[in-house]
């Protein structure tokens, strides 16, 4: 959520960001600066109508008893009159409240502009293609092949984009996840179990509803993760912090849960998009000031890249764009990993910046050292998603004779260096 000064103050900065950002229809900036003037005007009219019910009170209880009559029929009044503005104040309140969810945060100066992904720009490339004597596979045939990929009993028990991960497949998934959080570990991360069901205040407060809403699943009055990072932003909320507590730095492991509305036939063949996966996520709480975000940002992409890089993958950075850029994100960053079969880098992270954004929303604060309380930034980035991942180590390692081989970084998690062709 933006300060409405701001938003006041940056009238045309912000209109802009709607636009570019794809949300027109969402939310009128204009509508919305005449409503809060109006709120003023009305809080105004309120507090000279409460201040004269004092004045009157405080005339009642030292005024001659026959004077009280006329006092009283005129604090009836006023009385009267503060009800029915009391409630106009209420009812623009809830208007203005409800508007303030859909304005989006502004992109920071070097996002570039696009309408949808075509706008994106390639930040850096790492890790040499891998090169086959032979036709490579793609990695749902090759995981029926070898035993650890089942769509068609996923399908049969889950429904679309059902999946089961069996044998060598579970243990690797297993693996790769411990690998990601024992190495934000080291990074000095605080490991969470994270709640995965949770209320709706702390997805709108984290930015995921209202605009979102569709994607997620709900469950009676609460709604299913979509990724930790909700349980993670949210630990805070309605807290005050200490400036010496900064940076909070928080890893979860946990399933997310995905409706992927309006996706269906897109990636619909293997494990690549699917309605229920794990996350390993990565959050960081700290000091408000852009350029201390802008450097949390870059590092923790690198934690990211680093993990990508002891896979032995190749992937490269794309800068997201406006259009592709979600409606809180200050800043955004993709990881994308290269795909043999389809001959393309597919998306595997995502790493992003709010400034406070989310902390107005989930008011979350801190006290500096000089005594000043402000919202603090709040980042998050992804470590490491499954399937999606195994689905590139699959492609990459595979050999000639149809066996996996397992990246070195993993091999003391699975206890097995190859996954080879089940004899049937």
């Amino acid at each position: 959520m933006l300060d409405i000064n701001f938003i006041k103050e940056n009238k045309d900065k912000v209109i802009k960001a709607v636009k570019d950002k794809q949300l027109d229809g969402t939310v009128d900036i204009e509508v919305l600066v005449r409503l809060h003037d109006s709120y003023l005007e009305v809080l105004r009219e309120v507090e000279s109508l409460r201040s004269q019910r004092n004045t009157i009170s405080e005339k009642v209880a030292k005024a001659p008893k026959e004077e009280r009559g006329g006092l009283i029929g005129e604090a009836t009044k006023v009385k009267e009159n503060l009800q029915e503005k009391e409630k106009e104040l209420g009812n623009l309140q809830v208007k203005f409240d409800e508007m303030m969810l859909w304005v989006p945060n502004v992109p920071a100066d070097d996002v570039p502009i696009g309408k949808d992904e075509t706008g994106n720009v390639v930040y850096k490339k790492e890790g040499k293609l891998p090169k086959f004597n032979f036709t490579p596979k793609d990695h749902l045939e090759l995981g029926k092949d070898l035993d650890i990929i089942d769509t068609d009993r996923g399908v049969k028990i889950a429904g679309f984009r059902g999946y089961f991960l069996k044998n060598e497949g579970a243990i690797l998934e297993q693996a790769i996840l411990r690998y990601a959080f024992d190495f934000m570990q080291r990074q000095g991360f605080t490991p969470l179990s994270v709640p995965w069901i949770v209320n709706p205040a702390f997805f709108t407060g984290t930015g995921y509803f209202p605009w979102g809403e569709e994607d997620h699943y709900k469950v009676d009055d609460k709604a299913l993760i979509g990724t930790a990072e909700v349980s993670l932003t949210s630990y805070y909320a309605g807290e005050t912090l200490n400036e010496d507590d900064l940076p909070v730095r928080l890893v979860a492991i946990s399933p997310c849960f995905r409706r992927e509305v309006g996706t269906y036939g897109q990636d619909a063949k293997g494990v690549f998009r699917l309605h229920q996966f794990y996350k390993v996520e990565q959050v960081v709480l700290c000091e408000a000031d852009e350029d201390v975000s802008r450097r949390w940002h870059e590092k923790m992409l690198s934690f990211s890249e680093k993990v990508v890089r002891d896979f032995k993958l190749p992937y490269q950075v794309l800068l997201m764009c406006t259009g592709d850029v979600g409606a809180g994100q200050r800043k955004k960053y993709d990881i994308e990993t290269w795909f043999p079969s389809q001959q393309k880098y597919r998306e595997t992270h995502s790493d992003s910046y709010f400034l406070d954004f989310q902390s107005r929303r989930l008011n979350i604060k801190y006290k500096t050292k000089e005594g000043e309380t402000k919202f603090v930034h709040t980042l998050n980035n992804t470590v490491i998603a499954t399937p999606r991942i195994i689905a590139a180590i699959i492609e990459n390692y595979q050999n000639a004779d149809g066996s996996i081989t397992i990246p070195k970084a993993l091999r003391k998690y699975t206890g097995f260096n190859k996954i080879k062709p089940k004899n049937r």
